[in-house]
């Protein structure tokens, strides 16, 4: 039986059956879809770290990477084509105060692509790799930058916005610009130039500040909107583990920029605030793991609670796997820091959770999008439908 056939099986239907017809899946294509791009590189980059020696898992977390690039290419041609053939309707994206949130997934995964072609792209094509990386990384800076201000600007001005309806999505486009941090500390070690290195590492660290304040600051509404409202409908149920996101990325943020910082900014006479960054880093990836490891048990009691009921699947399952992914590997990067067997075994045990909770939203979405069930725009449900 083929890989399509079992498909069918399963879905009981023939290729987007649940659409009109098959153009629209671009005028229904949302950036939603990149977060599976978030999670499939993720789960690259947590392999890629795993502590064991598994034959063959280099080659898997490889596979994923280049598997990821391919789903980035497809998921930007569909959503550059749906600008381009359905222009009034992609724009209503603007008004929609959870779509729009939703733009930040788009540099976040590419983040991911970044971030794997210095793990898996340099010891195959060597410098090349990491001209290309240095290229969308700035490509992935900007549009962070434009992201972390440009919705927020949307939600005081155009959208319709209440606290009873708050989620942690409101983080997405916030969240972005901490994730470009990372990836310029893993980048800048990598440059040639001390210059270009010292450039970057600044950079990465006002993009660090650009985000994790307001991240924490959205956190501490999204606690009373809970305490006060209670949990959100179970539509948005892997929303609870979208706080783990910023927080992991913060603190892996700083323990990659930290681990560096002593060589790069002593080149530039700065030694001693070289030496301090570093401290910081670990310090404050201490911190910020352990104000991880309280939301994270918190989204899995708000987890377990959900799946008493039921939890209905949509495209919002993959906000399951980047926060656990990324706080994986800053978990086993605290390991290696500290020579921590417990933050190494823990992160190794991470790993394995996400991939198995991977393989089952990554199965889900193949299906629905098999069927065409997955291709539902929110922000034209308001509008005639196309004949």
């Amino acid at each position: 039986m083929t890989l399509k056939d079992a498909i069918a099986l399963r879905t009981g239907g023939k290729p987007l059956s649940q659409l009109k017809q098959p153009l629209e899946v671009v005028r229904q294509f949302t950036p939603n879809w990149f977060a599976a791009t978030m999670g499939t590189g993720i789960l690259a980059i947590a392999l890629a770290s795993f502590p064991v020696s598994v034959p063959g898992l280099r080659l898997i977390a490889e596979g994923l990477w280049l598997f990821n690039i391919l789903l980035f290419v497809l998921f930007s041609g569909l959503y550059a084509a749906r600008w381009i053939l359905f222009y009034n309707e992609a724009k209503q994206i603007f008004a929609h105060s959870t779509v729009s949130m939703f733009f930040g997934t788009i540099p976040m995964g590419l983040a991911t692509i970044i971030n794997g072609m210095l793990i898996f792209g340099l010891p195959r094509w060597g410098e090349v790799a990491v001209t290309i990386a240095t290229g969308l990384w700035w490509v992935d800076a900007a549009m962070a930058l434009v992201c972390g201000v440009a919705i927020p600007y949307l939600m005081f001005t155009r959208q319709q916005h209440s606290i009873d309806q708050m989620t942690a999505v409101w983080l997405l486009p916030v969240v972005a610009a901490e994730v470009a941090a990372a990836s310029g500390g893993l980048l800048a070690p990598h440059l040639a130039d001390g210059g270009h290195q010292f450039t970057v590492l600044v950079t990465s660290y006002v993009l660090w500040a650009y985000s994790v304040p307001v991240a924490l600051s959205v956190l501490v509404i999204l606690l009373l909107r809970m305490a006060l409202h209670k949990l959100p409908h179970e539509n948005m149920a892997a929303s609870s583990w979208l706080s783990l996101g910023p927080i992991g990325t913060g603190a892996l943020g700083l323990l990659v920029m930290g681990s560096d910082a002593p060589v790069i900014f002593a080149a530039h006479g700065m030694a001693r605030i070289g030496a301090v960054a570093q401290g910081l880093g670990v310090i404050g990836g201490i911190l910020l793991w352990g104000l991880g490891l309280w939301w994270m048990s918190l989204a899995i009691l708000i987890t377990l609670k959900y799946a008493r009921h039921g939890i209905p699947f949509n495209l919002g399952w993959w906000g399951f796997t980047f926060p656990l992914g990324v706080y994986a590997v800053t978990t086993l990067r605290l390991g290696s820091t500290l020579g921590s067997g417990f933050f190494t075994v823990f992160g190794a045990f991470l790993v394995v959770a996400l991939t198995a909770l991977w393989a089952v939203v990554a199965g889900r979405t193949l299906a629905g999008a098999y069927r065409g069930t997955l291709f539902v725009s929110p922000c034209i449900a308001h509008l005639q439908p196309r004949k």
